[in-house]
């Protein structure tokens, strides 16, 4: 297998390095000194585990003209309309594209614009973020890609390949047979950790111990199970307490990257991961008081939207 991963933040900079440490054919798309610095020096993977260099092929995408099997989709939502024109210079029908973002329903979005592809869904649990440029700082050992296609009908057995190769690479791959509630499931981890944390202003370690912080998030996460069974999703009775084990196992000092980007005065994923939620529990008939807060904190009128 060939694979392509787009974008090399947190999670695209973790998924390449642990690829390329495991001996698959990985190339990378970055930009800027971010890309120059891999170049030069390889990409710098910081683990709980020791710092790595690790060598791996990276280019401009506009400078990338291989024929990927694999395009793992690791850009923030709001850079997607971006990267599609050259999505379709890459794309042949054997190619699949497996976009991993924190955004709910970014494949099913994607496909009709790469009719000549297979393009899953798919989401991450990982904590990183880019430290330096070509430098991944990756806190805490959670490292899980849980993807597959929407329906039966889409399955292809390379699919399995795929999971095979990142498991054989140290990431826990799992090929969902329902990857709509599994990315659900996800969403519930990390709009309701970015929302805590947003509302308190607090990072991961704040939600670790008993209080009013994590009593909060822990509510964050019904409003989003609500929503979740609500558009035929459900996701279990217990999954407060499994969001809580996932965040336990966090560095205290991890945040989301929703959270870094909005105190950075950067663009964000702010309408997939917390308004989408509001006109979601609206459209639904879903209560969402937790999430009208964060939202009313951060200047969303529906009138706007």
């Amino acid at each position: 297998m060939k694979y392509l991963v787009y974008g090399a933040g947190g999670t695209g900079g973790c998924l390449a390095a642990f690829l390329a440490m495991g001996g698959k054919d990985v190339t990378l798309i970055a930009r800027g000194a971010h890309r120059d610095a891999i170049e030069k020096n390889g990409l710098v993977l910081e683990t709980s585990h020791g710092t790595f260099a690790v060598p791996i092929p990276s280019f401009e995408q506009e400078n990338y003209n291989q024929q990927p099997d694999v395009i793992f989709v690791c850009v923030k939502g709001y850079s997607l309309e971006g990267i599609l024109p050259t999505l379709k210079r890459l794309c042949r029908p054997e190619t699949i594209v497996i976009p991993i973002l924190n955004v709910v329903g970014t494949g099913g979005a994607m496909q009709p614009k790469l009719p000549q592809s297979l393009v899953t869904d798919g989401c991450v649990y990982i904590a990183a973020e880019i430290k330096a440029p070509g430098v991944v700082h990756m806190s805490g050992d959670i490292f899980r890609v849980v993807f597959g296609p929407r329906t039966p009908e889409e399955y292809r057995p390379e699919l399995k390949q795929v999971a095979q190769d990142l498991n054989d690479c140290g990431v826990e791959a799992i090929l969902s047979d329902n990857i709509q509630r599994d990315a659900w499931m996800k969403f519930s981890v990390v709009s309701s950790m970015a929302a805590c944390g947003i509302f308190h202003d607090v990072k991961v370690g704040a939600m670790q111990h008993p209080g009013v912080v994590r009593d909060d998030f822990a509510a964050f996460v019904g409003e989003i199970g609500a929503l979740a069974a609500a558009m035929g999703f459900p996701l279990g009775d217990d999954l407060a307490e499994r969001n809580l084990a996932i965040q336990d196992a966090l560095a205290p000092d991890a945040s989301t990257s929703l959270k870094r980007d909005l105190d950075a005065g950067k663009p964000s994923e702010v309408d997939g991961l917390i308004f989408q939620v509001v006109r979601l529990g609206r459209q639904y008939g879903v209560p969402t008081p937790r999430y009208d807060a964060v939202a009313a904190k951060l200047g969303y009128t529906e009138a706007a939207q």
